[in-house]
């Protein structure tokens, strides 16, 4: 992983894990999941001396997206999203923006994604995993050089995200990680939208909601 580092901040009311992929060579940084305080998000760049250079969604819930288009505005970065997710993130009801920030929020993503693809964003290798359960577009996105995967509300640490909400479907969201997240090495990393980080061997083992 010799050049890039990872990490976050905790944002807004529902303490979303804001992350940062940071390539120390150019000093660009990809920002994962803007859920609220894009001042905040921004500061904390430049206190580190990074270029904010793309913004990424793991899903359109506005506790993850909130301060999306404020941080593109502070900064240009494009922000990219699932293709599937396009829907929620222009619903102020299935965004969940309505009831979590109590007034209207839509993002319009400047790249759609599709599962399996290969991005390389400020020199950083990505591949885009779609993921629904949680949400239809849910995605993961994986950085074989820094050996994690950053899983949004997909997979959390002994958990899995929530399958109530518009759209969600628990024996997908299984499914998801299962066929997806658990063909990654065992000693990937995962940094979810909420909690504390893990390993996908250890939720193999240990996490109740997926086992076999």
């Amino acid at each position: 992983m010799a050049g890039l580092s990872i990490s976050s901040l905790t944002v807004g009311e529902l303490a979303v894990n804001c992350w940062f992929l940071t390539n120390e060579r150019s000093k660009e940084t990809l920002v994962f999941d803007p859920g609220d305080e894009a001042g905040r998000i921004q500061a904390f760049a430049d206190e580190k001396g990074w270029k904010i250079s793309c913004i990424l969604l793991t899903h359109g819930h506005a506790d993850h997206m909130a301060a999306a288009e404020e941080l593109k505005r502070l900064t240009g970065a494009p922000v990219y999203a699932l293709r599937e997710e396009e829907p929620t993130l222009q619903n102020a009801k299935t965004n969940l923006s309505v009831f979590i920030n109590h007034r209207v929020i839509t993002v319009m993503a400047d790249e759609l994604l599709s599962d399996g693809q290969m991005i390389t964003l400020s020199g950083i290798c990505l591949q885009v995993f779609h993921t629904p359960g949680h949400t239809p577009g849910g995605c993961c996105f994986y950085c074989e050089e820094a050996g994690c995967v950053f899983a949004g509300d997909t997979l959390f640490q002994g958990s899995v995200g929530r399958s109530d909400f518009p759209g969600g479907s628990m024996s997908q969201l299984v499914r998801s990680v299962r066929e997806k997240l658990f063909l990654l090495p065992d000693d990937t990393k995962v940094y979810p939208g909420h909690g504390e980080e893990t390993s996908i061997g250890y939720e193999k083992k240990y996490n109740p909601f997926v086992q076999e």
